[in-house]
């Protein structure tokens, strides 16, 4: 019988799937700003469950959601993926 796979428990040492890699630049921009979740929940008008989790990688939040927390976090999107390494390198494009 199949067991359920838990996403909090990617594998860090292989590939990270985009949720957990986003979630994680999440959590580093929001300590930066030394802000809790319910504070980024408020400013990004989302609910602090729902901030939580992104942050564990369990949610696959929509663009519109995606902006709403990078305008709360003080940040354009492209900065948020560019300067958090959400984007995975490829090591045979290297």
């Amino acid at each position: 019988m199949p067991t359920k796979v838990d996403d909090a428990h990617v594998n860090i040492n292989s590939k990270q799937n985009i949720k957990y890699r986003f979630g994680k630049a999440i959590r580093r921009r929001r300590r930066e700003l030394d802000l809790s979740q319910e504070e980024l929940a408020e400013r990004s008008e989302l609910h602090r469950t729902y901030i939580s989790s992104i942050e564990r990688g369990q949610r696959n939040p929509s663009l519109e959601n995606i902006e709403k927390i990078a305008q709360a976090l003080r940040i354009s999107i492209s900065d948020l993926f560019a300067k958090y390494s959400i984007e995975e390198v490829n090591k045979t494009d290297e």
